[in-house]
């Protein structure tokens, strides 16, 4: 007799799967990624830009902080449509055109990255399918080897995609790669810290979250709140704890949590003063942190410590991933296959 297999059974498996799949990207780094880095080296562009879409394009947006800082290169998120639905025709020689994209077959992205190649931009696929059209459209492809996703929610794809980019940008700019062979190490801590199911209880029935962090760990809080709307369907919003202070803040209370995610380092550090505003106004504060930071924090998603803020994003992602899935496991959802979604979408 067959049994139905239980409610987020792919996530799950998927979210376990990243320490090996950060092992596999990490084995998979050499030759190829050392080409493209002399590549990029030599074809020094005078500006980075990045396409992408949903989970993709926090990928992209953690890819900006480690060119903005690293690099020191000026480095800007597209709008798609511009080229796609507008039609316009930028003068992109001297430019890089990183494209990333689980799939690598969303049409727009395909189109418009076909587009920035004819425009004169140098192009390049970040993708998990290097036979994907993408892949083909652009001149130079860099494969995150997660292996199949079977779940409509990214997990494990996101981490390799992290990952890549980190360990492809560090090798451009001549950094150490070193830190990051202790990364599934890291991973499967986060993936076995026993703390989540007690927080996707306490927060089982809120239909209303706010996620916010600052600098690296922006894009951790973005990739949060997409995880827990897309798994749970409650409204999650995230913010820059900059921009939280202007203006959203108003409406954090105490049924509205907050989660906030707290690196070692600079950005960690002026997430402080909002911690300290949120305090203030009585709001159920949990924190994505290791221990030490983030004191007055009402609940706590453990992390490892010793990361460094630039790749600690890769790790920040799974208490997070785990918490998406525990509450609609607890809500009676199905968060492998969220209702209306699916795993490409097609848009122009």
């Amino acid at each position: 007799m067959s049994s139905t297999p239980p409610r987020g059974h792919l996530v799950r498996s998927e979210i376990g799967e990243q320490p090996a799949v950060a092992d596999r990207v990490l084995s998979a780094a050499g030759g190829e990624l050392t080409r493209l880095a002399q590549l990029l080296r030599e074809a020094a562009p005078r500006a980075v830009l990045l396409t992408a879409r949903g989970t993709s394009d926090h990928a992209a947006l953690y890819a900006k902080y480690l060119i903005e800082v690293g690099l020191g290169l000026p480095c800007g998120l597209t709008s798609t449509s511009t080229l796609t639905v507008y039609g316009a025709r930028p003068d992109l020689r001297g430019v890089l055109w990183i494209t990333v994209s689980q799939s690598g077959g969303s049409p727009d992205l395909v189109e418009s990255t076909t587009a920035a190649r004819a425009a004169g931009a140098l192009t390049l696929a970040v993708t998990n399918n290097p036979a994907s059209a993408l892949a083909g459209a652009a001149e130079h492809h860099l494969h995150v080897h997660a292996g199949p996703e079977l779940a409509v929610a990214a997990t494990k794809s996101y981490t390799a995609q992290l990952l890549s980019l980190w360990l492809l940008i560090t090798t451009w700019r001549g950094g150490r790669t070193a830190p990051a062979h202790a990364v599934p190490g890291l991973l499967a801590q986060a993936v076995a810290a026993p703390e989540v199911p007690e927080v996707a209880a306490r927060y089982r029935f809120v239909d209303r979250m706010v996620l916010t962090a600052r600098g690296y760990s922006y894009p951790t809080a973005r990739e949060g709140a997409l995880k827990l709307m897309e798994t749970s369907y409650l409204s999650a919003q995230a913010f820059s704890a900059a921009d939280l202070m202007h203006g959203p803040l108003a409406m954090v209370d105490a049924d509205r949590p907050v989660i906030a995610v707290v690196a070692e380092g600079a950005g960690g550090a002026a997430v402080a003063p909002v911690l300290a505003a949120l305090r203030e106004r009585g709001a159920d504060v949990c924190a994505v942190a290791p221990d030490g930071l983030a004191p007055d924090a009402t609940v706590r998603l453990w992390l490892p410590s010793g990361m460094g803020e630039d790749l600690a994003p890769v790790v920040q992602i799974v208490p997070l991933q785990r918490l998406a899935l525990e509450m609609a496991v607890a809500r009676g959802l199905d968060p492998d296959a969220p209702r209306g979604l699916r795993k490409v979408t097609e848009t122009r």
